[in-house]
């Protein structure tokens, strides 16, 4: 291993709340980066306040997504305030914000053109509901609204059931994703010609990629993909089914050649032949006649035993798990996916791993989710202030 992390030597200004931005600055700064975060006095990232579920008093919300980054507490409405963050600016690299309207981030003085003035070389990440441009840029987004508005949502759920939200925040993370894509090539671009640029990043925008393929089905077809539940379009059997124990799997038949293992193993040959079911084709077109036979099929084995048969006859399968039983797969902790850091006020502090593995330049967890302005003093010292203008500016509200 070379030892430096892929993003060492980069700085990271993130005045972000919430989730998108700060999920998008913990994989940053577990690549490497530094992250600088910046919160209101008092206040704080709101996140801190999503409770319960706490540890302490922080929300486990805030908790998840901030580790890797030093925290100061800044009120960049004030004219001092301004000026310490320009002058973070000033050799930072990239620089992100979530802020909702580009006159807050006028008022705020950190509007992509005054930064850019300050820093030529920066990469400013803008993270939004709709985009700085359009008919709906400046609209307030949040995560449900996008998972609503992308067409996702009334995908998911059972077919005669009410449309369902996916339970984690994936609008959220799938923006604080790419907005991580967009920093990586915007550092290559800057690599070629020295100059920084400004990422439009939306909500709304990440969360409808999420329709990739129902798009091209919708593209091809000109018809809207009705609600399926756990049936597959275009791959069948391919979906949850229930043992004879009442614990459900996922039978997951990819290929007729994954079709003729699943039927030799259980001792159902003629149904290869079958002209029905010969083809995964046929198998789509034929599906309300398949289920009944696979599900009885199914229900003749406890799980357990169906996975350990299955997976040796070459079938993929998988145990539908709670989230306690998915966290403590052994294959995923011996993965190194679950990250546990020490907290001096909370004590061991467990989140999860960012999931890339790099041979040469392995990824860091070395610093614990940041208590609001628990860095203020070292970071204003860095800059150049004196303990006497720390002090001072304190006293003015200005840090905190």
């Amino acid at each position: 291993m070379s030892g430096d992390a892929p993003l060492s030597g980069i700085k990271v200004i993130d005045q972000t709340q919430a989730l998108a931005g700060p999920y998008c600055t913990m994989i940053l700064g577990d690549l490497g980066a530094e992250v600088i975060k910046i919160e209101r006095p008092g206040i704080g990232d709101q996140s801190r306040q999503w409770a319960p579920p706490a540890i302490g008093d922080q929300g486990c919300y805030y908790l998840a997504v901030n580790r890797n980054k030093r925290g100061i507490a800044l009120n960049i409405r004030a004219p001092r305030g301004r000026e310490i963050m320009h002058k973070l600016v000033a050799d930072a690299d990239i620089f992100l914000t979530n802020l909702a309207t580009v006159g807050s981030l006028q008022r705020s003085g950190i509007d992509y053109e005054t930064l850019r003035a300050v820093n030529p070389r920066l990469i400013y990440a803008s993270i939004s509901g709709y985009g700085r441009t359009g008919p709906r840029a400046g609209q307030p987004g949040y995560d449900l609204v996008s998972q609503a508005e992308s067409g996702t949502m009334a995908l998911t759920g059972e077919v005669a059931g009410a449309p369902m939200r996916f339970p984690t925040p994936i609008a959220d993370m799938t923006c604080g994703l790419f907005t991580v894509i967009g920093i990586l090539a915007a550092l290559r671009s800057r690599e070629r010609d020295g100059s920084g640029q400004f990422l439009d990043m939306s909500l709304q925008e990440g969360q409808i990629t999420w329709l990739e393929n129902y798009a091209g089905e919708y593209f091809a077809d000109g018809i809207d993909p009705p609600r399926r539940g756990n049936q597959h379009p275009q791959v069948v059997p391919y979906e949850a089914v229930q043992a004879s124990d009442g614990d459900w799997f996922i039978l997951g038949v990819g290929s007729d050649n994954v079709w003729g293992a699943f039927c030799r193993h259980v001792g159902r040959d003629e149904l290869i032949a079958d002209p029905r079911f010969a083809s995964n084709a046929d198998r789509i077109a034929n599906y309300a006649a398949l289920l009944p036979i696979v599900r009885a099929i199914i229900r003749g084995k406890p799980c357990d035993q169906w996975l350990e048969e299955l997976r040796a006859a070459g079938v993929p399968c998988g145990r539908i798990n709670t989230v306690a039983e998915a966290l403590g797969d052994p294959h995923l902790q011996e993965r190194g996916m679950i990250i546990e850091l020490e907290h001096p006020a909370l004590g061991i502090v467990k989140s999860l791993a960012t999931p890339v593995h790099l041979a040469e330049t392995p990824l860091v967890y070395r610093r614990h989710p940041p208590r609001l302005g628990e860095h203020s003093d070292e970071v204003a010292a860095e800059l150049g202030y004196s303990p006497a203008d720390i002090a001072r500016l304190r006293a003015e509200g200005v840090l905190a």
